[in-house]
């Protein structure tokens, strides 16, 4: 009876102790929230708690891209020149479009092997309905692009509706549109595209006037500062944690910094090129359609868990088919700019090692294989990683097959690093 009576003594429930439980509700702090609450003080917590909990980031990518350029530069001191920079960033849009639509894929777990044929069938339709047909060149892209999204759409159906895997679907979608692309180029396997054309000036336009850079910088920069500011206002009229206007003001400056520092480099060559224009705008759609839309969300949703999804309502075959179709409208968009770099669109259009960059830099910028993780920034990183790679052995003249075996290492070295992450995400419980 003694006994029985210390044992209730000493321990007391949150019933029993409503002012024990109470405080300890209040000193919760949710650790995504350390940053808005501690200020910079919340930088470090936040750091430490992601890494313990396996959440990288794009911390490994950026560190290997700081890594690159150092190297390269100490080997030549034309890397980081101004026509260099010019030419990697411009020269990175082709694969880097392809590698946004892959992204799609990739966040639901899933491969697309296609897009190199699509990218090839789409420079072919645009060049033998405007050049061998006379038709109106805008209308032929439109066209084109419009085929390259019923392909993937395709693909999709098969995939979601029918069931087979996207491997198979899409390995046979490259033999099948790779066959199609040389049907429609006929004998010759060659059709030249007007450089003045709308295609043509893809890759070699430059907006020349100083302003246009800048301004662009300044617009970059007001887009991320007031919506932030404003948003962060409406949070403290709430009551909910809100970032200190010290850290709204860093980021800013830094991206400024950044921004500006870019727009310098371009009108020391030849100016804000139209390339990076349509890539920059591409990148900043797709990331608000992937973050700030319930469609993004769903595909999120369906790319951590299929049955999870199903049961909450989300239509998985639509989101299927429509995140395939994605990934062939942008691969027609990869097409278009790599006829435009070569002037024509032939044979080899889609082939080598197109496929592997494509994936690769989607990989490598921080798109996990697994599915359930990724965003479109990932392929401007890991593209951009990929190009600096094979422009600075270029500039040392080596060989293509030590880019290959590099570009392999880096690839490899990114898929390992991914494992070990969602390992360590399982046993933080966070995966």
């Amino acid at each position: 009876m003694s006994i029985e009576k210390t044992n209730v003594t000493k321990t007391k429930s949150p019933v029993d102790a409503p002012g024990v439980a109470a405080g300890a509700a209040v000193t919760a702090v949710d650790p995504r929230l350390l940053v808005r609450e501690q200020g910079f003080a919340g930088y470090l917590s936040e750091f430490k708690r992601k890494v313990k909990g396996g959440d990288l980031g794009a911390i490994p990518v950026v560190i290997g891209l700081i890594v690159i350029c150092a190297i390269f530069q100490s080997l030549n001191s034309a890397f980081l020149g101004a026509e260099n920079i010019n030419n990697i960033l411009v020269a990175m849009v082709a694969t880097g479009m392809m590698s946004v639509g892959i992204v799609f894929v990739l966040m639901l777990g899933e491969i697309d092997l296609s897009v190199g044929s699509v990218s090839g069938v789409s420079s072919a339709i645009t060049a033998v309905l405007s050049v061998t047909h006379g038709v109106n060149e805008w209308l032929a892209v439109l066209i084109s692009l419009a085929a390259g999204a019923v392909i993937g759409a395709l693909h999709g159906f098969f995939f979601a509706r029918l069931g087979a895997p996207a491997f198979a679907v899409t390995l046979a979608g490259l033999l099948f549109w790779n066959g199609f692309m040389l049907q429609i180029l006929g004998s010759n396997g060659t059709i030249n595209i007007d450089g003045d054309g709308v295609v043509g000036k893809l890759t070699t336009y430059y907006f020349s006037d100083v302003a246009a850079a800048y301004g662009l910088a300044l617009i970059a920069v007001l887009a991320y500062f007031v919506p932030t500011f404003l948003g962060n206002r409406r949070r403290e009229a709430a009551g909910i944690p809100s970032r200190p206007l010290s850290d709204i003001i860093m980021r800013t400056v830094l991206l400024a910094i950044a921004m500006f520092g870019v727009a310098i480099i371009f009108n020391q060559y030849k100016g804000l090129p139209l390339a990076v224009l349509l890539f920059g705008i591409v990148l900043v759609g797709t990331d608000f359609l992937l973050r700030r839309t319930s469609y993004g969300r769903k595909v999120n949703a369906l790319g951590g868990s299929v049955e999870a999804s199903r049961r909450a309502g989300i239509n998985v075959t639509a989101i299927r088919i429509s995140v395939f179709s994605i990934a062939g409208l942008f691969a027609a968009v990869g097409g278009l700019f790599w006829a435009s770099k070569i002037a024509a669109a032939n044979q080899s259009a889609g082939a080598g090692d197109l496929l592997m960059n494509v994936i690769a830099a989607a990989v490598i910028g921080g798109t996990s294989l697994f599915g359930g993780r990724g965003r479109t920034w990932n392929a401007l990183l890991g593209v951009l990683v990929i190009t600096s790679i094979q422009y600075g052995l270029a500039l040392q003249g080596i060989a293509t097959p030590i880019q290959y075996m590099i570009t392999g290492g880096v690839l490899l070295a990114t898929v390992v690093i991914d494992s070990i992450t969602r390992k360590t995400q399982k046993t933080a419980g966070r995966a």
